[in-house]
């Protein structure tokens, strides 16, 4: 089952909004590759998201702070400890040099899966109130 944008999950902010629909077409796509056991696409992919979720990250991070989130600092330490535990989960998968079961795929999925979720709904949700005080095109950038 892949991930589908909710509006549930918006935080009001239409940059950081669609950086998140971005990346739940990633992760979507490492879920397929996962499960197809396509080893060229899905590190191309993990790659992609690696490194489009710096960029997300910083986005964020900007917004946050021209918008006066007080928890900026723990966003920030919040994004460094994401991008250390993808890092970690690439390096797991490239180590399964004999491809790797059902199971591990769905575990991997799952990982991701929620990887994406708990930063939303953890992390980026409390932005909401902040944000709301803004326009939805708000972009300091």
């Amino acid at each position: 089952m892949s991930l589908t944008w909710r509006e549930q999950l918006s935080v009001g902010n239409d940059v950081i909004d669609s950086d998140h629909k971005h990346l739940i077409e990633i992760i979507n796509s490492v879920g397929h590759n996962l499960g197809t056991k396509n080893r060229t696409d899905l590190f191309a992919d993990i790659d992609h998201l690696l490194q489009y979720s710096r960029e997300h990250f910083l986005r964020e991070e900007k917004i946050a702070y021209a918008a006066g989130y007080t928890q900026i600092l723990q966003l920030k330490h919040s994004h460094e400890l994401l991008c250390d535990q993808l890092f970690r989960v690439k390096q797991e998968l490239e180590s399964m040099t004999e491809g790797w079961s059902e199971d591990a795929a769905d575990h991997f999925t799952q990982l991701m899966r929620d990887w994406l979720m708990d930063h939303v709904i953890k992390e980026d949700l409390p932005l909401k109130q902040v944000l709301q005080k803004h326009p939805p095109g708000f972009n300091p950038a």
